[in-house]
């Protein structure tokens, strides 16, 4: 008896984790289809794919890509950079690649300035 009790009682557990964390979890969904419909239709494929390597790989910058960048907007490409060094696979980087990010930020601000 005491054993099919203790099932029940980590039933129930599961099920309360499931029923609080699912919101969360479709909060997060929504986000990521906010930013792609508001911010990656912006930029093209291509630099977008480029300044993601030039974020989180080794990747030199097109410079083409700047002007991309900066009619993309800052808020997008913050929050986009934010988004994906927010994955659990990255976590204890995110310092270095929201440095990175602000890095690109400003010298494509600069590129486009004098272009």
């Amino acid at each position: 008896m005491t054993k099919l009790s203790s099932h029940i009682t980590a039933l129930f557990i599961v099920v309360a984790l499931v029923w609080a964390f699912v919101p969360v979890f479709s909060v997060e969904e929504a986000e990521a289809k906010s930013l792609w419909n508001t911010c990656l239709v912006k930029i093209t494929p291509k630099c977008a794919l480029n300044i993601i390597w030039v974020v989180f790989g080794n990747g030199t910058l097109y410079e083409s890509c700047c002007h991309d960048l900066v009619q993309e907007g800052k808020v997008c490409h913050d929050n986009l950079i934010k988004y994906i060094a927010d994955r659990p696979s990255l976590i204890g980087r995110e310092t270095q690649y929201l440095k990175k990010r602000d890095d690109l930020w400003s010298h494509c601000v600069s590129v486009s300035k004098t272009a």
